[in-house]
């Protein structure tokens, strides 16, 4: 279980580190256990399990935590006073910030609720299909988003392809099985295209799978929701026109802040918001339309930016994937035991599914995440979707200690 220790470890040693990228932290960084205690030192987790399923969302560090009620309290104290006054610049350099952050223009960005909102403007708003024209996901995508696909068939006319990717995988089998459905699907126009798989932390060679369809005239939307910040990667990386990513899971923010992204030279393939009156400027803003929301939300985003700078990308990075590492390096030799994402470090971060050979369905996956709380107190999820069976999730934090994915380990074998 992850011990609270005094934030000033992590603080006294962070304020140290550049904001760098790539190769700027050695490899043995992600093993440098004070320094990870420091960290784990500014969340507090919940001491009543083993906590192995932080995908749904983020848990907001400390700092984080504290600009974010400071925000609220303002907003709550000054309402209207605040909100048609001075709040647009604090909000618009929040989205500076997370626009530099991603290494894309401040244009191109806009506050949305989740990635969820985001990528529903980009299916439905996206105004290039004609009646006849294929659209294409696959079965590790989101199942809000597949929903989103489908409805394409009555909005616009298209006929829906569903493709199942390869298990196990490599990169080359998924560039190929997407250019396998290209050759096959001449009238294939758009592809939605999963960054990081929400059900068994797959990583798409996506940068790759695009140029391939843009080469073809095909566009693609990227679900990035469990992507950044979990990998170290920036939106620019991808080289996409259209993306949604979540800011409350990974990067640490309240609860309600996504981005949609949208490249300039792309925008007028996505239809504005009706609820946006004709007469406002044509910005990415205008494709989305959410009502009064949480405004403390968006403007805690520059504290949580701040919080991950000083952690790094890479390391960020090499530590999630160093927590996934430390128990599959230990079971993935066991019998029955199935790692659903490939070990090449290209194809995964920190999330990574298992299931139990023979033990396919829902219900088998629900009872095994059972056995794994009740019996060994260690918390995590099952997931439907893939096309080969059901599976369990794990999904380590930075506040996971090598202890409890030694816990988790040992105790796999024992189902």
């Amino acid at each position: 279980m992850v011990q609270i220790i005094d934030r000033r470890l992590f603080l006294a040693g962070a304020a140290a580190l550049p904001i760098a990228r790539a190769n700027a932290f050695p490899a043995s960084a992600v093993d440098d256990e004070p320094f990870w205690k420091g960290v784990a030192a500014q969340y507090d987790s919940t001491r009543e399990v083993v906590h192995l399923e932080n995908g749904n969302w983020g848990m907001m560090a400390r700092p984080v935590l504290d600009a974010y009620e400071r925000n609220v309290e303002r907003v709550n104290r000054d309402t209207s006073y605040y909100t048609r006054r001075g709040m647009i610049a604090d909000w618009t350099a929040a989205r500076d910030g997370l626009a530099a952050t991603l290494h894309v223009h401040r244009d191109e960005i806009a506050f949305t609720r989740n990635a969820t909102e985001a990528l529903k403007a980009l299916i439905l708003g996206y105004n290039r299909l004609i009646p006849g024209d294929a659209v294409l996901y696959a079965d590790l995508d989101y199942d809000s988003m597949q929903a989103c696909m489908d409805s394409l068939v009555a909005r616009r006319g298209v006929s829906v392809v569903r493709i199942a990717l390869p298990q196990p995988a490599t990169r080359q089998s998924l560039i190929d099985a997407y250019a396998a459905a290209m050759a096959a699907n001449p009238r294939l126009k758009l592809i939605l295209l999963t960054h990081l798989s929400h059900r068994t932390g797959l990583v798409l060679p996506v940068r790759e799978i695009a140029a391939m369809a843009r080469a073809r005239g095909i566009a693609t939307i990227v679900d990035a929701a469990h992507s950044w910040c979990q990998l170290d990667m920036t939106l620019a990386d991808l080289d996409c026109d259209y993306v949604g990513i979540n800011c409350h899971k990974w990067l640490g923010a309240p609860l309600g802040v996504g981005a949609i992204h949208v490249r300039r030279n792309a925008l007028s393939a996505i239809d504005r918001d009706p609820a946006n009156p004709a007469s406002d400027r044509d910005t990415i803003q205008a494709r989305i339309h959410t009502g009064t929301i949480d405004f403390a939300a968006p403007l805690t985003v520059p504290a949580a930016l701040a919080f991950q700078a000083k952690i790094g990308g890479a390391r960020r990075a090499g530590r999630l994937a160093a927590l996934r590492n430390r128990w599959v390096d230990q079971v993935k030799d066991v019998p029955r035991i199935e790692i659903l994402t490939p070990h090449d470090p290209a194809l995964h971060g920190g999330i990574t599914s298992f299931r139990i050979a023979g033990k396919t369905s829902s219900a088998d996956n629900v009872a095994l995440a059972k056995t794994l709380l009740d019996r060994f107190r260690i918390f995590t999820v099952h997931r439907d979707g893939p096309a080969a069976g059901s599976c369990v999730r794990v999904t380590p934090a930075l506040f996971n200690t090598m202890a409890d994915m030694d816990a988790l380990a040992r105790a796999l074998p024992l189902l």
